[in-house]
């Protein structure tokens, strides 16, 4: 899934920075592969189940709208398609560390 999430990763920096172009728009809602990279990426933290599927779904969306520093500065400051991926990919790791150390300590007991 790494492997994946950084393939889509470098595809999206490509596609949404052309699509940005072509549209005008900074952040189009219309351009979601920077979601896909960023659920992906939070998942590699921890054994696929259905409850980290719920609950890497649930962070990585709550990291993603709430934006904590550093992911608040990448959306503010770095524009283009770069910019469109990495917020989300930071708030990846916000989540994915999240769900790592609750599958360590509430799924695994510690």
């Amino acid at each position: 899934m790494l492997v994946c999430a950084a393939m889509i990763f470098a595809l999206g920096c490509r596609v949404s920075g052309q699509y940005t172009r072509r549209t005008h728009h900074a952040d189009p809602g219309a351009v979601v592969i920077d979601e896909v990279a960023g659920q992906l990426l939070t998942l590699c933290a921890a054994p696929i189940s259905l409850w980290s599927l719920i609950a890497g779904f649930m962070l990585f969306r709550l990291f993603d709208i709430v934006k904590p520093w550093p992911v608040s500065l990448a959306d503010r400051k770095i524009k283009g398609g770069f910019g469109i991926m990495l917020d989300d990919v930071l708030a990846a790791i916000y989540a994915g560390a999240l769900l790592f150390l609750l599958d360590r300590w509430v799924i695994q007991g510690g």
